[in-house]
Protein backbone atom coordinates (compact mmCIF):
# COMPACT_ATOMS: atom_id res chain seq x y z
CA UNK A 1 0.00 0.00 0.00
CA UNK A 2 2.73 2.43 1.12
CA UNK A 3 4.61 1.47 -2.23
CA UNK A 4 1.25 2.29 -4.19
CA UNK A 5 1.27 5.59 -2.60
CA UNK A 6 4.36 6.46 -2.78
CA UNK A 7 4.09 5.64 -6.69
CA UNK A 8 0.90 7.59 -6.67
CA UNK A 9 2.95 10.68 -5.00
CA UNK A 10 5.79 10.09 -7.68
CA UNK A 11 3.81 10.26 -11.04
CA UNK A 12 1.32 13.37 -9.05
CA UNK A 13 4.69 15.30 -8.58
CA UNK A 14 5.92 14.80 -12.12
CA UNK A 15 2.73 16.02 -13.25
CA UNK A 16 2.92 18.75 -11.84
CA UNK A 17 6.20 19.58 -12.37
CA UNK A 18 5.55 19.27 -16.24
CA UNK A 19 2.36 20.98 -15.88
CA UNK A 20 4.52 24.08 -14.16
CA UNK A 21 7.50 23.89 -17.03
CA UNK A 22 4.49 23.69 -20.19
CA UNK A 23 3.43 26.93 -18.35
CA UNK A 24 6.46 28.91 -18.09
CA UNK A 25 7.04 27.99 -21.79
CA UNK A 26 4.19 30.24 -22.78
CA UNK A 27 5.66 33.97 -23.86
CA UNK A 28 3.69 36.72 -23.72
CA UNK A 29 4.25 38.83 -26.93
CA UNK A 30 2.79 42.41 -27.28
CA UNK A 31 1.48 44.07 -30.01
CA UNK A 32 0.22 47.57 -31.41
CA UNK A 33 -3.61 48.22 -30.97
CA UNK A 34 -4.20 49.40 -34.60
CA UNK A 35 -1.57 49.58 -37.20
CA UNK A 36 -3.61 48.15 -40.47
CA UNK A 37 -2.30 46.01 -42.14
CA UNK A 38 -0.46 44.72 -39.19
CA UNK A 39 -2.50 44.28 -36.61
CA UNK A 40 -6.12 45.40 -35.78
CA UNK A 41 -9.13 43.97 -34.37
CA UNK A 42 -11.13 41.97 -36.94
CA UNK A 43 -15.30 44.06 -36.33
CA UNK A 44 -16.77 40.85 -37.42
CA UNK A 45 -14.93 38.49 -34.92
CA UNK A 46 -13.41 40.84 -32.45
CA UNK A 47 -9.95 39.22 -32.59
CA UNK A 48 -6.96 40.93 -33.80
CA UNK A 49 -5.93 39.93 -36.77
CA UNK A 50 -3.12 40.97 -39.31
CA UNK A 51 0.51 40.89 -40.97
CA UNK A 52 2.02 40.55 -37.79
CA UNK A 53 -0.27 38.49 -36.07
CA UNK A 54 -0.13 36.04 -39.12
CA UNK A 55 3.70 36.58 -38.97
CA UNK A 56 4.08 35.49 -34.77
CA UNK A 57 1.49 32.54 -35.22
CA UNK A 58 3.88 31.65 -38.12
CA UNK A 59 7.31 31.61 -36.03
CA UNK A 60 6.07 29.94 -32.86
CA UNK A 61 4.36 26.94 -34.72
CA UNK A 62 7.91 26.42 -35.98
CA UNK A 63 9.54 27.15 -32.88
CA UNK A 64 7.00 24.50 -30.97
CA UNK A 65 5.80 27.27 -28.36
CA UNK A 66 2.85 28.53 -26.85
CA UNK A 67 2.15 32.01 -26.52
CA UNK A 68 -0.18 34.98 -25.50
CA UNK A 69 -0.98 38.18 -27.25
CA UNK A 70 -0.91 41.15 -25.28
CA UNK A 71 -2.24 44.28 -26.96
CA UNK A 72 -0.98 47.57 -25.77
CA UNK A 73 -0.10 51.50 -27.08
CA UNK A 74 2.71 51.52 -28.74
CA UNK A 75 4.44 53.75 -26.82
CA UNK A 76 4.19 51.26 -24.26
CA UNK A 77 5.81 48.19 -25.62
CA UNK A 78 9.53 49.04 -24.76
CA UNK A 79 8.98 49.63 -21.14
CA UNK A 80 7.00 46.66 -21.00
CA UNK A 81 9.93 44.93 -22.45
CA UNK A 82 12.25 46.26 -20.23
CA UNK A 83 9.81 45.44 -17.20
CA UNK A 84 9.69 42.12 -17.82
CA UNK A 85 6.13 42.19 -18.15
CA UNK A 86 6.15 40.76 -21.80
CA UNK A 87 9.12 38.43 -23.69
CA UNK A 88 8.47 39.74 -26.66
CA UNK A 89 6.83 42.66 -28.77
CA UNK A 90 5.96 42.42 -32.24
CA UNK A 91 4.17 45.96 -33.88
CA UNK A 92 6.03 47.46 -37.25
CA UNK A 93 8.51 48.51 -34.97
CA UNK A 94 11.35 50.12 -36.46
CA UNK A 95 14.99 49.19 -35.98
CA UNK A 96 17.07 52.28 -34.57
CA UNK A 97 20.03 52.93 -32.41
CA UNK A 98 17.74 54.55 -29.41
CA UNK A 99 15.92 51.34 -29.63
CA UNK A 100 18.70 49.01 -29.91
CA UNK A 101 20.55 50.47 -26.75
CA UNK A 102 17.79 48.87 -24.48
CA UNK A 103 16.13 46.41 -26.45
CA UNK A 104 17.59 42.99 -28.76
CA UNK A 105 16.13 43.01 -32.15
CA UNK A 106 15.85 39.67 -34.50
CA UNK A 107 16.83 39.86 -38.30
CA UNK A 108 14.42 42.71 -40.01
CA UNK A 109 11.09 41.45 -41.50
CA UNK A 110 9.80 44.37 -43.02
CA UNK A 111 11.42 46.68 -45.12
CA UNK A 112 9.34 50.18 -45.01
CA UNK A 113 9.68 54.32 -45.33
CA UNK A 114 7.86 57.29 -44.81
CA UNK A 115 5.10 58.76 -46.95
CA UNK A 116 2.82 61.74 -46.99
CA UNK A 117 -1.01 61.28 -46.98
CA UNK A 118 -2.63 64.79 -47.48
CA UNK A 119 -6.76 65.18 -48.48
CA UNK A 120 -7.92 64.64 -51.60
CA UNK A 121 -8.50 68.38 -53.04
CA UNK A 122 -4.90 69.26 -51.46
CA UNK A 123 -2.90 70.66 -54.34
CA UNK A 124 -0.59 72.55 -52.54
CA UNK A 125 1.30 69.52 -50.41
CA UNK A 126 3.55 67.28 -52.98
CA UNK A 127 6.85 66.85 -50.76
CA UNK A 128 8.25 67.00 -47.32
CA UNK A 129 9.18 71.17 -48.23
CA UNK A 130 5.69 71.72 -48.46
CA UNK A 131 4.96 70.65 -45.14
CA UNK A 132 7.05 73.58 -43.74
CA UNK A 133 4.35 76.24 -41.43
CA UNK A 134 1.89 73.32 -42.09
CA UNK A 135 0.63 70.90 -39.17
CA UNK A 136 1.75 67.38 -39.53
CA UNK A 137 0.35 64.54 -38.12
CA UNK A 138 1.42 61.09 -36.50
CA UNK A 139 1.98 58.65 -34.17
CA UNK A 140 3.62 59.03 -31.01
CA UNK A 141 6.81 57.76 -30.26
CA UNK A 142 7.71 56.76 -33.51
CA UNK A 143 10.08 57.22 -36.09
CA UNK A 144 7.76 59.32 -37.78
CA UNK A 145 7.69 61.70 -34.93
CA UNK A 146 11.36 62.26 -34.79
CA UNK A 147 11.87 62.47 -38.76
CA UNK A 148 8.92 65.29 -38.49
CA UNK A 149 10.48 67.63 -35.77
CA UNK A 150 13.75 67.14 -37.25
CA UNK A 151 12.72 67.81 -40.96
CA UNK A 152 9.35 69.21 -41.81
CA UNK A 153 9.96 72.53 -40.48
CA UNK A 154 6.01 72.09 -39.54
CA UNK A 155 4.10 74.83 -38.02
CA UNK A 156 2.92 72.16 -35.01
CA UNK A 157 2.92 68.35 -34.36
CA UNK A 158 -0.40 66.67 -33.54
CA UNK A 159 0.82 63.37 -31.82
CA UNK A 160 -1.80 60.04 -31.48
CA UNK A 161 -1.54 57.36 -29.39
CA UNK A 162 -2.60 55.56 -32.77
CA UNK A 163 -2.22 56.44 -36.25
CA UNK A 164 -6.53 56.30 -36.34
CA UNK A 165 -6.34 59.51 -34.86
CA UNK A 166 -3.83 61.04 -37.14
CA UNK A 167 -6.20 60.14 -39.74
CA UNK A 168 -9.27 61.71 -38.06
CA UNK A 169 -7.34 64.79 -37.95
CA UNK A 170 -6.54 65.45 -41.40
CA UNK A 171 -10.31 64.41 -42.14
CA UNK A 172 -11.24 67.02 -40.11
CA UNK A 173 -9.10 69.40 -41.17
CA UNK A 174 -6.97 69.73 -37.92
CA UNK A 175 -4.11 68.83 -40.23
CA UNK A 176 -2.66 69.14 -43.40
CA UNK A 177 -0.97 66.31 -43.70
CA UNK A 178 -0.35 62.63 -42.41
CA UNK A 179 3.38 61.46 -42.17
CA UNK A 180 3.53 57.92 -41.69
CA UNK A 181 4.93 54.41 -42.43
CA UNK A 182 4.00 53.79 -45.72
CA UNK A 183 2.29 50.63 -45.57
CA UNK A 184 0.16 51.99 -43.28
CA UNK A 185 -0.54 54.94 -45.17
CA UNK A 186 -0.96 53.36 -48.16
CA UNK A 187 -3.41 50.98 -46.81
CA UNK A 188 -5.96 53.10 -45.52
CA UNK A 189 -5.87 55.18 -49.01
CA UNK A 190 -7.11 52.68 -50.56
CA UNK A 191 -9.49 51.14 -48.18
CA UNK A 192 -10.89 53.52 -45.42
CA UNK A 193 -9.52 57.19 -46.75
CA UNK A 194 -10.25 55.94 -50.43
CA UNK A 195 -11.57 58.68 -52.45
CA UNK A 196 -10.96 61.39 -50.02
CA UNK A 197 -7.31 61.12 -49.15
CA UNK A 198 -3.83 60.67 -51.24
CA UNK A 199 -0.65 59.93 -50.97
CA UNK A 200 2.14 62.10 -52.34
CA UNK A 201 5.43 62.71 -52.67
CA UNK A 202 8.30 60.26 -52.55
CA UNK A 203 9.37 57.32 -49.90
CA UNK A 204 11.77 58.72 -47.03
CA UNK A 205 13.78 57.78 -44.56
CA UNK A 206 14.25 53.93 -45.86
CA UNK A 207 13.33 51.49 -42.32
CA UNK A 208 13.56 48.15 -41.79
CA UNK A 209 10.92 46.49 -38.96
CA UNK A 210 11.96 43.97 -36.10
CA UNK A 211 10.80 41.99 -33.71
CA UNK A 212 12.31 43.44 -29.95
CA UNK A 213 12.79 41.40 -27.04
CA UNK A 214 14.51 41.98 -23.60
CA UNK A 215 17.96 42.55 -23.54
CA UNK A 216 20.16 39.11 -23.60
CA UNK A 217 16.76 37.14 -24.43
CA UNK A 218 18.01 33.36 -25.80
CA UNK A 219 14.11 34.03 -28.16
CA UNK A 220 16.15 37.09 -30.34
CA UNK A 221 18.22 34.51 -31.82
CA UNK A 222 16.12 31.56 -32.26
CA UNK A 223 13.36 34.09 -33.73
CA UNK A 224 16.14 34.98 -36.48
CA UNK A 225 16.53 31.73 -37.65
CA UNK A 226 13.12 31.33 -38.04
CA UNK A 227 12.36 34.49 -39.88
CA UNK A 228 15.45 33.14 -42.28
CA UNK A 229 13.87 29.96 -42.85
CA UNK A 230 10.41 31.75 -43.79
CA UNK A 231 11.86 33.59 -46.50
CA UNK A 232 14.20 30.95 -47.66
CA UNK A 233 11.01 28.45 -47.76
CA UNK A 234 8.61 31.09 -49.33
CA UNK A 235 6.40 30.82 -46.67
CA UNK A 236 6.98 34.24 -46.21
CA UNK A 237 6.15 35.44 -49.66
CA UNK A 238 3.11 34.07 -49.66
CA UNK A 239 2.11 35.93 -45.92
CA UNK A 240 3.27 39.20 -47.61
CA UNK A 241 1.23 38.37 -50.42
CA UNK A 242 -2.00 37.70 -48.56
CA UNK A 243 -1.19 41.27 -47.16
CA UNK A 244 -0.12 43.40 -49.13
CA UNK A 245 -1.23 41.71 -52.68
CA UNK A 246 2.36 42.08 -54.01
CA UNK A 247 5.77 39.93 -54.15
CA UNK A 248 8.32 41.75 -51.18
CA UNK A 249 10.96 44.01 -52.70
Amino acid sequence: MKKLLTIVMTLTLALTLAATAQAKKKIIVGHDTNFMPFEFKDPKTGQYVGFDIDMWKLIADKMDIAYELQPMDFNGLIPALQSGNIDAAIAGMTIKSEREKVVDFAYPYYDAGLIILVRADNNDIKSLEDLAGKVVATKLGTTSEDFVKKNAKAKGVSLFPNIDGAYMELGTGGADAVLFDSPAVMYYAQTAGKGKTKVVGPLYMGQSYGIAFPSGSKLREQVTIEILKLMESGEYAELYKKWFGTEPR
